[in-house]
């Protein structure tokens, strides 16, 4: 009779899920930041959003008795991290405030991409939450960062329609 291989534990099996999520996370900003965006700065932004999340990956894919060997900003999120997407927010919140109603995704492509970034974070960000009920997680600051990063591009979708003159639908008639 065959042996069956040893399953993983939930810390090597949760952070692969969590990296894997990571990984899914860049990919739509690169999707949205191809397809051109209108919006000031959005480009840019978008692009320094993917290589935070190389940050991110880093520190989900470090066990946490090796968080001590973290570079702050290069390999761990830092609260200046976090600081920085909330400033970004209140930068786009001045220029296109937030409708006051549910939105249904979908004004344009590139909003669009944000949208499904936005969604693809929000399953990170569950994913991250199952790292730190488990005690895998060294350092809370990471699931803040997803968390406002997660706002931001909501926000970000809805810059980057006021730029081009279009509004959310909203969810209802």
């Amino acid at each position: 009779r065959e042996e069956e291989p040893p399953r993983p534990s939930s810390r090597i099996s949760g952070t692969e899920s969590t990296v894997s999520a990571t990984n899914r996370r860049v990919d739509p900003r690169g999707l949205a930041r191809s397809l051109d965006p209108q919006a000031a700065g959005l480009a840019g932004l978008l692009l320094d959003l993917q290589r935070q999340l190389f940050v991110v990956g880093a520190e989900l894919a470090t066990a946490p008795e090796n968080a001590g060997k973290l570079k702050p900003g290069r390999s761990k999120v830092t609260e200046e991290m976090v600081i920085a997407l909330e400033r970004e927010i209140d930068r786009m919140l001045a220029v296109a405030p937030l409708p006051d109603y549910f939105v249904v995704p979908g004004s344009c492509p590139t909003s669009a991409a944000i949208d499904l970034a936005r969604s693809v974070v929000r399953r990170a960000e569950r994913a991250t939450v199952s790292l730190q009920r488990a005690g895998d997680l060294a350092d809370p600051v990471v699931l803040r960062f997803l968390n406002r990063l997660s706002d931001l591009l909501f926000v970000a979708a809805r810059y980057e329609e006021q730029a081009r003159g279009l509004a959310a639908s909203p969810s209802h008639d």
